[in-house]
């Protein structure tokens, strides 16, 4: 439950746990990556691709959890990478996705004792 909820908003296994604080800097920091990423029209990658490349950063924004499903519902971040600023935007948003699956593997961790606050 805790997994799961973290990955899909980004904090929300530390809000359950009632890590606050901790929550609150995951939350702030994976969302602001995110959209900062797609200010500098980076791509969000899309799982029909056959490239190993492709399919490592398509993970990574998968990560991301719900940011990843609304982007592709608005059709954010389909455009192709021609400055060199929206290829630091991409990896913004797989960096930020990453850092998500690490934070709801985290709370899982918290949650199942393996690991003290």
């Amino acid at each position: 439950m805790v997994l799961i909820a973290g990955w899909l908003i980004p904090g929300a296994g530390h809000f359950l746990l009632r890590k606050w604080i901790r929550g609150t800097l995951l939350f702030v920091s994976i969302v602001a990556m995110f959209f900062i990423g797609l200010a500098l029209k980076g791509k969000i990658y899309s799982p029909n691709t056959g490239d190993l490349l492709d399919i490592l950063n398509f993970v990574g924004d998968l990560g991301n959890g719900l940011l990843y499903v609304i982007a592709r519902i608005f059709d954010l971040g389909h455009v192709t990478v021609e400055l060199a600023t929206a290829d630091y935007g991409t990896k913004f948003m797989v960096v930020a996705g990453l850092l998500n699956v690490v934070a709801a593997v985290d709370a899982h961790s918290l949650a199942t004792g393996r690991k003290s606050s």
